[in-house]
């Protein structure tokens, strides 16, 4: 019977908080408008890159003027990755995790509002890439909250709904995964907080990869029970 575990990566798999609100803060500067606050900015990880900048921009900004912010956004973000000390780690326990699934045959695939450069660039830094069976991206069609990137890892792997689950930590993630049919597990280390998780519908919320994995590997005997 097949189980499929679709994941987030920034703030689920990877710490990316210093990449993105230091990037964030330096666009808005680069670009002379008023920096947004760090609980602003964490509120939009997960969307694509030019719905988060339209959230977090005035109202008033000119199309042309949320292109620059959007390319003075992807300017910073390379530039922090390429500052001496830069690294990205992983949240403890993440690999253990995504080892443990490839062991017991599970399928991955990954949901992501990153680009496929950043994708890239994880991979460079983390040997990640040989636990993805597919990969979605916010290059690839509608991003977050729209169900497209969990339909279509369960397309390319022939899952059904019922044999999957999402895991993210933003509200973009479960409310994406609910739209797709599929369980949702929020994780409360990343962008999001427990509540806001909760109130948007996530099936659970973990707080450690530990109850994480176990959870993970009780659906899967269920799965296989049936």
């Amino acid at each position: 019977m097949l189980k499929l575990a679709i994941w987030d990566m920034d703030g689920t798999i990877v710490d990316s908080r210093d990449v993105i609100l230091t990037a964030m803060t330096r666009a808005f500067e680069a670009c002379d408008l008023a920096p947004p606050s760090h609980d602003q900015t964490r509120r939009i990880v997960g969307l694509s890159l030019h719905d988060g900048c339209r959230i977090l921009a005035p109202d008033t900004i000119s199309d042309a003027k949320l292109e620059d912010l959007v390319c003075a956004y992807r300017d910073a973000f390379i530039l922090r990755r390429t500052e001496p000390g830069f690294f990205e780690p992983l949240y403890d326990g993440a690999m253990e995790t995504l080892q443990r699934l490839r062991e017991d045959n599970w399928l991955i695939a990954m949901a992501t509002g990153k680009s496929h450069r950043g994708i890239r660039a994880i991979f460079e830094m983390h040997p990640l890439e040989s636990y993805f069976d597919t990969i979605w991206c916010a290059d690839d069609g509608p991003g977050k909250p729209h169900p497209f990137m969990v339909e279509q890892a369960m397309g390319a792997l022939g899952a059904a709904p019922h044999q999957s689950l999402m895991i993210g930590d933003a509200i973009h993630d479960i409310n994406m995964g609910n739209a797709a049919g599929v369980r949702t597990l929020g994780v409360s280390w990343g962008f999001g907080t427990a509540q806001e998780l909760e109130e948007v519908g996530a099936h659970e919320v973990h707080h450690t990869y530990a109850t994480l994995k176990d959870s993970l590997l009780a659906f899967g005997q269920a799965i296989g029970n049936q």
